[in-house]
Parts: C-alpha cells; sequence; structure tokens
C-alpha cells in the first residue's frame, strides 16, 4: 500500500511524475474531467442562481470507482491536475467525489514537469482555489446558456447540427467581414518608377519619391510621364547620402498565441496540432537513460515571463556557446496585458541544456520542429540585439528625386539562432550600397515604369485569425485552437489554400444571430465578458452576479428570437452532372474539409464525389488523360491523372501545360517562402518567376 496518491490527468503525466515521486506515491490519471455538465440537457437552474448539475461523465465510472479505491487506502491525496482555471475545476470536483475537504493542502501545482519542479510542488501544496473553480464555472455556465439555448432555435428554423457559441459566432463573424470587405474592395490603380543605377562597376535599385522637395503620387500613366519628361539624361547627383547604426531588439519568449501563430507560419501547422504537440512535449518524453522527462513548461499561458532561474541557465549556455558579446546586457522586456495570468511562465524548454540535437533521436519528426521552435525562441529572447549599418542615399536629376536605401548586418547578435517568421512568408535580406559621397554622379542604365493595383485585404489565416483575436479580447490561450476546430466542423467556414472562406452556412447563421443575438456578435461585449472572467478568477467579481448581468437581457431576446425567426431553406446548389448510381441530379454539399458533390436522392442513394479540378494539362505519363487537381487524406494538395488506377502518375508540385526546352521532360511550379519558380523534374533547368 503506498503511503500516498496523486491524481493527474494523463496516463502520460503519470508516469513522468511517478518517475520522480518514488515508491511512496501511486500515481493515477483521471483521463481528464470525470464530472462535468450533462449533454443531453443544458444543466443549469437558471432559477437557483445558475446553479450546475453536474454529473459523472458518461464511461468515466469506472475510472471514478478506481480512484475511490485508491483513495481509501491512501494515508493522503495530492490532486495535480493542471495549472489553469480547467485544471482547478478538475481538482474541485475531484476533491468532491473522494470526499477530500477542499480546505485541506490537496492541491499541487508546477508549471514544468522536471525533478525539480515535482518534488518543490509537494513541498509546498496548497487549498483548492475556489477562484479559479469560479472563473472556470462561469465561462462553462455561460457557454451553456449561449448554446444550449440558441442551437436548438437554429436546429428548428436552419438544420439539425448546428451550434452558437459566445466565441466561435465572433470569430465566424470576423471571417465574414473580412470577406464583404475584400467583395466591396475597388482596386486603385498607382505607379512606380524604379532606376537601375550603376556605381563602380556595382548595380542598386532607386525608387522615385519627389520632385524639387515635394512628394508626388503617382495615380496614372499621364503622372509618370511627366516626371520622365522632367528627367535630363541618365545621370544623378548623389545630393545626400545618409548612414546609421540600427539596433533590433530580440523577440520575448513564446505565448500560446505567438506559438501557434509561428508554428502556422514557419512549420505549417494547424493550431490544433501546435497544441497536441506540446502537450506531449510538456507531459513527458523518453529521452533514454535520464527516462521520460517534461521537455517544455506549460502550454496554455499569455504570459512572457520567464524564471530567474531559468535566465541564468540561458544566459551560462549563450556565453559557453556564442561568446560574452552575445549575450543580452539588458533585461529582455516582457509584454504583459493588463490581465495577462502572470502565475505562468512563459513557454520555454524545461532544460536549455536538452538542446535539439541531443533530443533528435527521441522524438518525432514534428515534436522536433515544434521542439526546436520554442528552444530557439527562449535562446533567442536573452541574447544581445542584432546591429545593422543602415544607408539611404537621394539621387537627383534636374529636381526629381530617386531614393536607394540598404542595410548590413555588423552583429547578428540573436538573428545567429533565431530570426520571427511573418505573415507574408519572406526572409529578411541584406541589400548592400555600394559606397558613395554627396556630389558624386552615378548612371541609371535602366528606368522602369511599374503599374500597381492596390489589393484587397487578405482572408485569414489560422496564424491571423488568432493574432486578431488576442488583441481584441476575444478568448483566451485556452480557447483559440478549440474555438478554430469548432468552426470548421459546424461547417461555417472552410480553408481554401489555408486562408478561411465562409460558407453560405456560416453567413445564414451568422446573419440570423446578428438579427436576434448582437450583443454576441458584439467584439467589445466578448472582450468585456472574458475580463469579467478574469475579474472572477482574481477575487474581485461574483460570478453568479457576471453571469446574471448577461442573461437578464439575453432571456428577453431568446423570447422574441423564439416567436419571429423565420424558418430558412437551404438549397443545394446543383453540380450539373447526374448521379451515375441512380440517375438523379447530383448537388454541391459543404462537409469539414470544403465543398463535394452528393447524390440529391439521399439517403436512399448515398453516393458523393470528390469536386475534380482540371488544371489544362495533359498527363506527361499515358499521354491520354488530363491532370487534375486532388488533396489526400491530410488534406494536401496532389497532383494526378484523371485515367486512375490506370494511370497512376502523381506529383507533388503543381505541372504546367509546356515541357523543358533544355530536356523536354515537364515542368512544375516549385512553391517557396520567398515565392514560385519553374524548374525541370529531371535537369537544372529553372525560371524565377518573382
Amino acid at each position: 500500500m503506498s503511503d500516498y496518491l496523486v491524481i493527474v490527468e494523463s496516463p502520460a503525466k503519470a508516469k513522468t511524475i511517478g518517475k520522480y515521486l518514488g515508491k511512496k506515491y501511486t500515481v493515477k490519471a483521471s483521463m481528464g474531467h470525470v464530472i462535468d455538465l450533462p449533454k443531453s440537457q443544458m444543466g443549469v437552474d437558471v432559477e437557483e442562481g445558475y446553479n450546475p448539475k453536474y454529473i459523472t461523465i458518461r464511461g468515466k465510472g469506472p475510472i471514478l470507482k478506481e480512484l475511490k479505491a485508491a483513495a481509501k487506502k491512501a494515508k493522503r491525496i495530492y490532486l495535480a491536475a493542471d495549472p489553469d482555471r480547467e485544471g482547478e475545476a478538475i481538482a474541485w470536483h475531484l476533491a468532491h467525489s473522494l470526499n477530500i475537504d477542499e480546505g485541506s493542502e490537496c492541491r499541487v501545482v508546477f508549471n514544468e514537469i522536471t525533478k525539480q519542479a515535482i518534488k518543490d510542488s509537494f513541498k509546498t501544496p496548497r487549498t483548492i482555489d475556489m477562484n479559479l473553480v469560479d472563473a472556470q464555472q462561469a465561462r462553462r455556465v455561460l457557454d451553456r446558456l449561449v448554446g444550449y439555448n440558441i442551437s436548438p432555435l437554429l436546429w428548428k428554423k436552419v438544420k439539425k447540427g448546428l451550434s452558437a457559441g459566445r466565441v466561435q459566432s465572433v470569430a465566424v463573424k470576423m471571417i465574414i467581414d473580412r470577406e464583404k470587405e475584400i467583395k466591396a474592395f475597388v482596386p486603385e490603380e498607382y505607379w512606380t518608377i524604379e532606376a537601375n543605377v550603376l556605381k563602380d562597376g556595382e548595380k542598386f535599385e532607386a525608387k522615385f519619391t519627389s520632385i524639387d522637395g515635394d512628394k508626388v503620387e503617382l495615380k496614372s500613366k499621364e503622372d509618370v510621364d511627366e516626371v520622365l519628361k522632367k528627367l535630363t539624361g541618365d545621370s544623378f547627383t548623389i545630393e545626400q547620402v545618409k548612414k546609421r547604426e540600427r539596433k533590433r531588439n530580440p523577440v520575448v519568449p513564446f505565448t500560446t498565441s505567438s506559438l501557434q501563430q509561428e508554428a502556422a507560419r514557419k512549420l505549417n501547422f494547424r493550431a490544433k496540432k501546435t497544441m497536441m504537440l506540446a502537450q506531449q512535449l510538456y507531459e513527458g518524453i523518453d529521452i533514454g537513460k535520464e527516462g521520460t522527462v517534461g521537455l517544455i513548461t506549460y502550454m496554455r499561458t499569455d504570459s512572457t515571463r520567464i524564471s530567474d532561474t531559468a535566465k541564468g541557465e540561458v544566459a551560462e549556455y549563450i556565453e559557453s556557446n556564442y561568446g560574452k558579446e552575445y549575450l543580452s546586457k539588458e533585461e529582455t522586456k516582457t509584454k504583459q496585458g493588463a490581465k495577462t495570468q502572470d502565475a505562468h511562465e512563459a513557454i520555454r524548454p524545461t532544460s536549455v541544456t536538452l538542446d535539439p540535437k541531443t533530443v533528435k533521436s527521441y522524438l518525432s519528426r514534428d515534436q522536433l520542429r515544434l521542439y526546436k521552435l520554442i528552444w530557439e525562441r527562449l535562446v533567442a529572447s536573452q541574447m544581445a540585439p542584432a546591429i545593422l549599418d543602415t544607408m539611404s542615399v537621394d539621387l537627383v536629376n534636374n529636381g526629381v528625386t530617386f531614393r536607394a536605401t540598404g542595410s548590413k548586418l555588423k552583429f547578428p547578435g540573436f538573428m545567429k539562432v533565431y530570426i520571427e517568421g511573418n505573415d507574408d512568408g519572406k526572409k529578411e535580406e541584406d541589400r548592400l550600397l555600394p559606397e558613395m559621397s554627396e556630389g558624386e554622379s552615378v548612371k541609371a542604365e535602366e528606368i522602369n515604369p511599374n503599374q500597381h493595383f492596390t489589393q484587397p485585404p487578405p482572408r485569414y489565416t489560422e496564424a491571423r485569425l488568432v493574432k486578431t483575436m488576442e488583441e481584441l479580447g476575444i478568448g483566451r490561450p485556452s480557447t483559440y485552437a478549440p474555438t478554430l476546430d469548432t468552426i470548421q466542423r459546424r461547417g461555417y467556414v472552410a480553408l481554401e489554400e489555408k486562408r478561411f472562406v465562409p460558407t453560405e452556412l456560416g453567413e445564414i447563421v451568422l446573419e440570423l444571430i446578428e438579427e436576434f443575438f448582437p450583443e454576441i456578435l458584439n467584439v467589445d461585449f466578448t472582450a468585456k465578458m472574458e475580463t469579467d472572467l478574469d475579474s472572477v478568477e482574481e477575487g474581485e467579481e461574483n460570478w453568479v452576479k457576471v453571469i446574471d448581468q448577461f442573461y437578464t437581457g439575453f432571456e428577453k431576446r431568446l423570447k422574441i428570437a423564439e416567436e419571429e425567426m423565420e424558418e430558412v431553406e437551404i438549397k443545394d446548389e446543383p453540380a450539373g452532372e447526374d448521379c451515375e448510381k441512380c440517375g438523379h441530379e447530383m448537388v454541391y454539399k459543404m462537409g469539414r474539409f470544403g465543398k463535394f458533390m452528393a447524390c440529391s436522392n439521399f439517403p436512399e442513394c448515398r453516393n458523393t464525389k470528390a469536386i475534380i479540378k482540371e488544371i489544362g494539362v495533359k498527363c506527361p505519363e499515358c499521354k491520354e488523360g488530363n491532370i487534375v487537381e486532388r488533396r489526400s487524406k491530410k488534406r494536401r494538395i496532389f497532383y494526378g491523372c484523371d485515367r486512375y488506377p490506370d494511370c497512376e502518375f502523381l506529383s507533388w508540385d503543381k505541372p504546367i501545360a509546356r515541357t523543358c526546352p533544355k530536356c523536354d521532360s515537364m515542368l512544375v511550379e516549385k512553391k517557396s517562402k520567398k515565392g514560385t519558380n519553374v524548374q525541370c523534374v529531371k535537369c537544372d533547368y529553372r525560371e524565377d518567376q518573382n
């Protein structure tokens, strides 16, 4: 019989912690929540102070029975669920189920699963924090009041299987509003003039900026012609040379939001995948002789702070591996919001000595890629700023000014380890200018006017949507990934080329919610609700009062909606072909992964077909079929012959409708972060398309 029982959430976490605690401790997993609100009903008594009606989750009875049996044998029980609101609620439910006094010191929390952190946490157990529990209860009750009231209404008026929630509805609105902006956008013409200048055998580029010191906007070809007319010859005088040294400071360590954004940019990970991998790294990985070790700190956080111990360890690592000059001489500034839950640290490796090379053989490819990102970000955050030499040169011809800018990395600092990604995928590059002095003359080899049109705002990627939600105060670290997953599963939005596109169903549902429940879609209202929940956590607000302030107005709107909301019939769009199995018309349907074709005679006929997208290229293998765009099981686009399985031609790169001029083989489009290039699949022929 063990003296102590420790209850955590997952078997992986139990295995890691059990190794550190020794034989006197039995560590068991609750497999997440064992107690929750019922799925079949709202489970909230509105008349009795919004009292939640908790039940044992279906299928969790045997687990709870096993925990009760182990609890009877133990001298003392510790509840070690995750260090957040949800973890606190799990601990509270377990305390009630196992007859543990919630006022006793039964709760242990740790931000990282390492031997020292675990042992320290068991030296200082605490009571269950009812403010955290109440904040979680308030969120669950609030979401039930919204979801379990509006969802049945949508089932009745639109179609079954729909749902509505506070955060998910606002996310869908943001995507739809962006689509409206794109459709309403009217492109405006503008021009630029670029000069290719030669100085001492070196070429560089300069752009037109002004005439006689006044900035000039080029809105038409006529404007361009006026500038070109004013130029006298191809000789320019260097009027001004500005040189300065610029510092670039390192980025702060990862929060949940910034990790999801950077993993999307650099690794092409969806938010859900990022959090799944981070959970595995947090709970523990077997790394050989050291056994199972938690490799990163807790992954749900909005803090960028790291402990003094971690700072010291990283400083030693930087000094010994890169040199003292690479060590930051200043405290890295952290970006903390007004309501940042600073009880947690930022997401960081539990030990910087466990570098990616050391753990590489123990991790899966994707685990390693994410860990490397987290490790490099931490190390870079404690390094010295990068120093760049910048140069700006004004070139003048008859009062017409062109400007050339360049920069050179003088000292890499943190950039030796890590450079933050950006949403357009462009890499930073040195743009060097030759040495120039004021009064010198240079020659323009070419002067090229270029026509452009303003572009609409881009559709949201997962990274951009998470970033915008965070900036607006919508949702919290634990809600981003589930929200994005839900709005796709419900069919309200779809991902096209990694960007969110609203569906007709999403637009219909949003229109109804906007008409009858406008406060749910109000960004300021939703952000305030999150702030109120934070205030409950801080003990500044009563959770019942927060719920009541919302529900009083919501209940009135609900009654109006039940009476006045009209039924909506969603007609399927004809696909223009008949079902080959029963002869009925095929229609377009929207599924979790986008549009597909289905028989209109459903459920009698369940025939479905993928939408074939031809690219106008003949199959290079069989010479008979056409190349079509397809998707793999993991939704990755590839290209194959429409005569499959008779012809098994396959390419991950998009073939184009001409052959290589050198060897007559297939040419394909190769995409990279720098852009798209055309290259031959066999020889070294290549065309830059950027």
